[in-house]
């Protein structure tokens, strides 16, 4: 089964910026849609990116949108979440997520039967 694996987390001062990545192992064909969610303490889970690799079509939240950025790189099988310009708003717990469906918006990643989630990373901003 597909297995993703976050890593990059960690804590950073307000204006800095970070690197997630994620790995998803072997099923390539099982990844077309990949996205980025977090979950703050307090709140329900949002999603932040989202990249259907077929075509490079990309989605972002609002809250995101010109500081954050979603990335492949198809050579070493990662999918990166450059974040920029960071603040103590996001802190959290990251998680990647992946299913083998067309999406250019979140949805199809929050079919529970579909999609596959990775165990999180957190990211700290103060």
């Amino acid at each position: 089964d597909v297995q993703l694996v976050e890593s990059g987390g960690g804590s950073v001062q307000a204006g800095g910026s970070l690197r997630l990545s994620c790995a998803a192992g072997r099923y390539t064909y099982k990844r077309n849609c990949m996205g980025w969610f977090r979950q703050r303490p307090g709140k329900d889970r949002e999603a932040l990116a989202v990249l259907w690799i077929g075509g490079a079509t990309t989605y972002y939240a609002d809250s995101v949108k010109g500081r954050f950025t979603i990335t492949r790189d198809k050579a070493k099988d990662l999918v990166y979440l450059q974040m920029n310009g960071l603040e103590p708003e996001d802190t959290g717990m990251y998680y990647c997520a992946a299913v083998s469906k067309y999406c250019s918006s979140p949805s199809p990643l929050l079919e529970p039967s579909d999609s596959t989630w990775g165990q999180g990373t957190q990211v700290t901003v103060s």
